[in-house]
């Protein structure tokens, strides 16, 4: 439906993408509005496309799909628009001069006249000049959202195109529209292809052609990779366009003559980059040679006995290796701790911590997800924060990784050495922010596993900084004692040298060890089901009392077949989450929810508001917003009246979701590995 207004109050507005909470004022009421509301400010007057929605919380609201910006209908209306801070030059007072002076005719002058306005006390006509602009470019930016409404690209995006395009935007685009899959992450190509091709444009047209190769390298990212083979480029773009191989190779000498793409010959044939992916990577590498090389002005004087003092101190043994690792951190500025679990990186960790405020000097400590940090501060003792936070940094895109077109530098970490965890988690552009934020002089020690799973995002920074040769390594290979206790250590190990499993018979546990390993093996999907739900719903519960909602999560490589996460899920509910009581459920894409169920976020919501109780009775209930991938939770209320269901987040965040936007979570009985690893 539609409803016609004016814009009373902004109660919240994100800078980014214009996501807005405000007041509206109609003919008929007052009622609240949310949605993506971009170059919009009190007092202006619009018509909102939507409908009517009752939050469990907050009460009844308009959710805007899309909207259109009106012109002040009266006098009042538009004194009111010409000050709201969105015309350079003009306040209360001038407004009201100006309306005083031309009434009826305020806008033509404006529009046709704009000298006219010096006519008013105390504007000059350089002042006058300055004002119709930025009137006139106001009216031009209202425009925007309603013709990428036909590219179906909704005003969350309008922001960020008219920043990059400027006042002729509209133009730009309709000459080439191929520039909104430059602008856009997500965007549909085959849309933008159709609607470019319906416009005459030739189908090996060198705009479509390129914007082809640069969608097919950025869905290359999708997957990881920051470049392509060649050949494997030129096969893709070939049937997303239907243009031949010479017309491709033509068109990929253009983009790099351009210096849009780059080019590297190594042995195994041409791969290509994106400009930025490429730049990314020459970057990482520099900013750690530069850090790397300069000054040791961190050096402790005398390193045997500064760690005979901690070993006396805290009663500890350290291996040869881990005291080769802190006299390599003691030598260098950037240095690699790796090695499997169990091998000691957290005695190394805990050492260096003690070494240097021991010596009155700032030791940070960060890991790339919130999971990672709470581990890290557990261990150690000290606090870790996420390298998001750490950095100051806001939004990532909806692939996961930062905007391409970031310039983010980010400012300096006040810090004598900054210690990262779980390296192997960290994509490119994360880890390029985080060296723009570290100044030569800081010590930089970076740990984790090259053998866990890579980045979400692209690259394989921890893999590849430890094959360069060029950053100090130290490689942990021995299993502690405490640790080889555990079968789940001992035989991680043993995979990754290409060995079978330790039995049961393989290794004689100390009096009061548990088991926590156990290998299982059937050669029928069917039975291996079975026996995950047999796990699930009773023997692990009677080996170690393990209940599957507090203690148990089932991992698996894949979302297909009969053991992928959707039928797994299926299965589990079934038999850990009946509805016996026939209570509201409801059903989103195939999946039915239910109370009781165990829930994860699969996107990036920065949108949606949550609270969480205070722990305290004298403590206020904290409101936040924002619910990330990988969070989990689990339902607790179905409302079919309201039609929204409640989520209780593992973190005690409460959010409410409409049933319009369930499509943000799934079951998480079950999860593929790389869904865990963003826990």
């Amino acid at each position: 439906m539609e409803i016609k207004g004016e814009i009373q109050d902004i109660i919240y507005q994100n800078e980014v993408n214009s996501y807005t909470i405000a007041t509206f004022q109609t003919d008929e009421e007052e009622t609240t509005v949310v949605g993506y509301l971009p170059f919009v400010t009190s007092g202006d007057s619009l018509i909102l496309e939507g409908k009517f929605i009752e939050h469990k919380d907050y009460g009844r609201q308009f959710k805007i799909e899309t909207f259109q910006k009106l012109m002040p209908e009266t006098l009042a209306a538009l004194e009111k628009y010409l000050c709201n801070g969105n015309i350079k030059g003009i306040g209360k007072a001038t407004a009201k001069r100006i309306i005083d002076k031309f009434g009826e005719n305020t806008l033509s002058v404006f529009e046709y006249d704009p000298i006219r306005l010096a006519e008013v006390k105390g504007i000059t006509e350089e002042k006058a000049k300055e004002m119709a602009e930025s009137f006139l470019e106001n009216q031009e930016i209202w425009q925007i959202v309603g013709f990428l409404d036909r590219f179906g690209i909704g005003p969350e995006h309008a922001k960020k195109i008219y920043n990059l395009l400027g006042r002729n935007s509209i133009e730009q685009i309709e000459s080439n529209p191929y520039l909104l899959i430059d602008l856009t992450r997500g965007v549909d190509f085959k849309q933008i292809d159709q609607m470019a091709l319906n416009l005459g444009i030739n189908y090996d047209n060198e705009k479509r052609v390129q914007s082809g190769i640069k969608y097919a390298l950025i869905r290359t990212t999708y997957n990881g990779h920051s470049c392509t083979l060649k050949e494997n480029l030129i096969d893709f773009v070939i049937s997303l366009l239907d243009v031949t191989t010479e017309t491709i190779e033509d068109n990929i000498i253009n983009l790099k003559v351009k210096g849009e793409i780059k080019i590297q010959k190594r042995d195994e044939g041409e791969w290509i980059y994106l400009s930025n992916f490429d730049e990314t990577e020459e970057e990482i590498a520099r900013r750690l040679m530069i850090l790397d090389e300069s000054n040791n002005a961190k050096k402790i004087t005398n390193i045997e006995a500064a760690l005979k003092k901690i070993e006396d101190k805290s009663d500890m043994d350290l291996s040869e290796k881990q005291r080769e690792a802190i006299k390599a951190i003691n030598e260098h500025n950037v240095t690699i701790i790796t090695g499997g679990p169990g091998t000691g990186k957290t005695t190394i960790i805990k050492t260096i911590i003690e070494l240097y405020e021991e010596r009155s000097k700032k030791v940070i400590l960060a890991a790339p997800t919130g999971r990672a940090a709470k581990k890290m501060t557990e261990a150690t003792g000290e606090e870790a924060s996420t390298l998001h936070r750490l950095l100051g940094i806001g939004k990532l895109d909806d692939e996961g990784i930062f905007s391409k077109n970031s310039d983010y530098e980010g400012a300096p970490i006040d810090a004598d050495v900054v210690v990262v965890d779980e390296l192997s988690m960290v994509d490119m552009f994360l880890m390029k922010y985080l060296l723009s934020c570290i100044y030569r002089g800081t010590k930089l020690i970076l740990v984790g596993d090259s053998d866990q799973l890579p980045s979400v995002g692209p690259g394989s920074v921890l893999k590849d900084i430890i094959s360069s040769g060029r950053i100090t390594t130290i490689h942990l290979d021995k299993i502690f004692r405490q640790a080889a206790q555990s079968r789940i250590i001992l035989n991680a190990h043993r995979v990754n040298q290409g060995e079978s499993f330790l039995g049961k018979e393989d290794l004689e546990l100390e009096q009061g060890t548990k088991e926590d390993f156990f290998f299982i093996k059937h050669n029928l999907q069917e039975k291996m089901l079975q026996e995950v739900i047999s796990l699930c719903t009773g023997r692990l519960e009677k080996f170690g009392n393990y209940d599957f909602f507090q203690n148990i999560q089932v991992l698996t490589p894949t979302k297909k077949g009969l053991l992928g996460t959707r039928e797994l899920n299926k299965a589990l509910q079934q038999v850990l989450n009946p509805n016996v009581d026939h209570l509201p459920e409801k059903t989103n894409s195939g999946a039915i929810y239910r109370v009781g169920d165990r829930i994860m976020q699969i996107k990036n919501n920065y949108d949606i508001t949550w609270e969480k109780k205070p722990q305290s009775a004298l403590a206020k209930t904290e409101i936040g917003s924002g619910v990330f991938n990988g969070e989990m939770g689990s339902i607790t209320e179905i409302d079919e009246k309201e039609k929204v269901v409640k989520i209780h987040f593992d973190d005690d965040k409460i959010a409410w979701y409409e049933f319009s936007e369930l499509d943000q979570i799934e079951h998480s009985y079950a999860i593929t590995i790389h869904k865990a690893q963003r826990k």
